[in-house]
């Protein structure tokens, strides 16, 4: 009895490791073309589907040199760090629930990008091609897009119409490529009505940028070879709130004859320019960036923006700054005590 137990466990053995076997070799030599991308339990053998998080597919860090075929269930995909250098329609074209794409850290090219792969995402929010190869912006691009983030490419042209059907895009940054004032006519910018953010620092542009959107709240120029502001530049962008340029060539005779006397602007960063003086300012401004500049004095009857009023309401009505920034410049003491008398908010005063 026992002898046929013990023979019966040894078959039952065998049978097992053959199946295991059978269907571990089956797996291994399967055609991913061949799993249906509909399938909840679909996951491409290149990537990890974290079972507590079903709707996101993370396939970075693994030498990837092509996309695999995505799956209908997924919302987040991640592919940064990998050697992909196209961008075909095929992979995602059951995809349709991609709200988020992230293929920084890659070789793709604008030769790479199969015209529609990315149009056809009707539901994309974000896209992430930063630290890629590319020339120009890439186009055309789901309507339904929010964020582009093109940094660090070799970003050096705009084709016209490029933004012409993002309306909804609220965030775009070009940082750190190779935009020259060439790159833009004056309807480059056409069709982003909602744009927020736009942040083209560490660029070659000598002039500000033409024709931005109505509703810019951040605009970030940092790095660049600005030389001047256009006169009545900011009527433009009449929300803009966050204004950087830093590393420019700003100089008193390229200001503005108003300078920054802007209602709207909050935090003004103009460190590492060639200013002499202190520039115009609005009574809202509270932060404000001159250090490293060329100024020599700092004149409290020029610079208080407004005229100083009764003690009783000098904080509700009077100038908001409560961050200055003065070190780096050719300033000798003493400082004027009526700088605190009309700054009444002042809480960091460097210098």
């Amino acid at each position: 009895m026992a002898t046929s137990i013990c023979l019966l466990l040894w078959v039952l053995l065998i049978a097992n490791t053959v199946w295991t076997q059978s269907v571990r070799q089956a797996y291994e030599v399967l055609d991913l073309e061949e799993w249906d991308v509909h399938d909840d339990f679909f996951c491409p053998r290149e990537c990890f589907c974290p079972p507590s998080f079903p709707t996101a597919l993370y396939c970075e860090n693994r030498g990837l040199r092509e996309i695999p075929a995505i799956p209908s269930r997924i919302w987040y995909l991640y592919l940064e760090n990998n050697q992909i250098e196209t961008i075909p329609e095929k992979p995602f074209q059951n995809a349709t629930q991609l709200r988020w794409i992230n293929l920084n850290k890659n070789k793709i090219t604008n030769y790479g990008i199969e015209k529609g792969a990315l149009s056809q995402l009707k539901k994309l929010l974000f896209l992430f091609l930063e630290d890629n190869e590319l020339e120009e912006v890439p186009s055309p691009l789901p309507r339904s897009l929010e964020q582009l983030q093109l940094a660090r490419n070799k970003v050096s042209r705009i084709p016209q119409g490029t933004f012409s059907n993002l309306e909804n895009l609220t965030l775009l940054d070009l940082q750190h490529n190779k935009l020259l004032d060439n790159a833009f006519q004056r309807d480059t910018f056409k069709g982003l009505k909602n744009l927020m953010q736009l942040n083209m620092a560490k660029n070659a542009l000598r002039n500000m940028p033409p024709r931005l959107p109505a509703n810019t709240m951040q605009l970030f120029l940092d790095n660049n070879s600005i030389e001047a502001i256009p006169e009545n530049y900011f009527n433009v962008i009449p929300k803009v709130a966050f204004l950087r340029l830093n590393h420019n060539k700003l100089s008193d005779a390229g200001l503005p004859s108003k300078g920054f006397d802007v209602s709207s602007i909050l935090d003004l960063q103009l460190s590492h320019n060639q200013l002499t003086n202190f520039p115009r300012i609005n009574a809202n401004l509270q932060h404000l960036h001159l250090d490293h500049n060329k100024i020599k004095n700092v004149n409290i009857s020029v610079i208080c923006p407004t005229t100083l009023r009764a003690e009783q309401d000098a904080f509700i009505h009077g100038p908001q700054l409560s961050y200055l920034r003065l070190d780096g410049n050719e300033i000798k003491p003493p400082i004027p005590i009526d700088i605190v008398t009309c700054f009444k908010l002042l809480q960091a005063f460097i210098i």
